[in-house]
């Protein structure tokens, strides 16, 4: 499959991920038909001036529902029929994954179930579903390779995640779907979930409230840049598992046209490095609230991308002061009437 034109279908278009896939896809030249469920997670204005944005783009389609809904999806997937899924609609959050679990396994379990279905109904060229850092749990061998064992996750997040990756191999495999998980480590950017940790720390310093820093501080993230991020996912995309895998790499299945590759910086950063960034660019210090880790959460994430880099030739390398720069100048612009 070349990087000619193609009608790509992007689940989440109206998320963070999403948003900013789309983006890069119209530029590319694909057609992008989206699909959202505009839940009210978090602020569904920020949603909705993302798929604003996106619909300035005459190649942009997209439709509003839930993926719990097997038949109206069906009738998306008929009506439009797409080359290539890429599956990034879920209900994310680690910490919130405590507080309302059956979200989880409602969109993160049937939903993703019906994508698949889909993609089976109608033959797609290549399903392509986001997985996370999360699934390796309370692995502490770093950095974190895609052929280490993922048997130990530490939330339902993580673990419908890891589901997720074991239901679409059998996939796969019962119907000959090439098949491409990514695990996706801490991304950050410009429109990014006001749940997220760069949000809420540039947000507090700006309103001068505590934010809070589990831990104590002692976390390293691989932080990784969405433009960076979206950028593996584009390429992705041409990289398609085949039938017979002679040359087995770290996370290439030897039984189906299914693969799982690692998105991350390859850096990790310590916490309190990144909250120093913020004040460095705000030019105004934090009100600092040292707090014990979080239940399900983890000290470190580290990723090995060279499955990544050689698949595409391509690893993201974005510095976190670039990004944390980009990111600040964004939240200036886009809630400077809010401040």
């Amino acid at each position: 499959m070349s990087n000619s034109y193609k009608k790509i279908l992007v689940t989440g278009s109206a998320g963070f991920i999403g948003f900013h896939l789309s983006s890069l896809l119209l530029e590319q030249g694909h057609r992008v038909i989206g699909f959202d469920g505009m839940t009210d997670y978090y602020d569904v204005n920020l949603k909705e001036r993302r798929h604003e944005i996106l619909r300035e783009n005459d190649e942009f389609s997209c439709h509003i529902g839930m993926l719990e809904n097997y038949d109206n999806l069906s009738k998306i997937f008929e009506k439009e029929a797409p080359d290539i899924v890429v599956h990034l609609a879920a209900q994310a959050g680690v910490r919130y994954s405590l507080e309302n679990p059956r979200a989880y396994i409602d969109s993160n379990l049937i939903g993703t179930f019906n994508v698949m279905e889909c993609a089976r109904e109608f033959s797609v060229k290549h399903l392509l579903m986001a997985s996370t850092s999360s699934v390796y749990g309370a692995n502490t061998l770093m950095p974190f390779r895609e052929d280490m064992p993922t048997d130990t996750p530490l939330t339902l997040y993580a673990a419908t995640k890891k589901a997720n990756e074991s239901m679409a191999h059998s996939y796969s495999h019962l119907w000959k779907i090439p098949t491409t998980m990514f695990r996706f480590f801490t991304v950050y950017g410009p429109w990014g979930r006001p749940d997220m940790a760069l949000f809420k720390f540039t947000k507090g310093i700006i309103e001068e409230t505590p934010i809070d820093i589990y831990n104590h501080g002692d976390m390293y993230r691989d932080f990784t840049y969405v433009e960076d991020l979206v950028r593996a996912i584009s390429l992705l995309i041409d990289a398609v598992p085949g039938h017979i895998l002679e040359n087995s790499d770290n996370a290439t299945s030897g039984v189906a046209p299914y693969r799982v590759v690692n998105i991350g910086n390859s850096t990790k950063v310590k916490l309190l490095d990144f909250i120093e960034e913020i004040e460095k660019v705000l030019e105004k210090k934090a009100i600092r609230n040292y707090m014990d880790m979080q239940k399900g959460d983890v000290p470190k994430t580290w990723a090995d991308a060279s499955l990544l880099k050689s698949l595409t030739g391509f690893q993201p390398q974005t510095d976190f002061k670039d990004g944390v720069r980009k990111f600040v100048s964004w939240y200036l612009e886009e809630y400077s009437k809010k401040i």
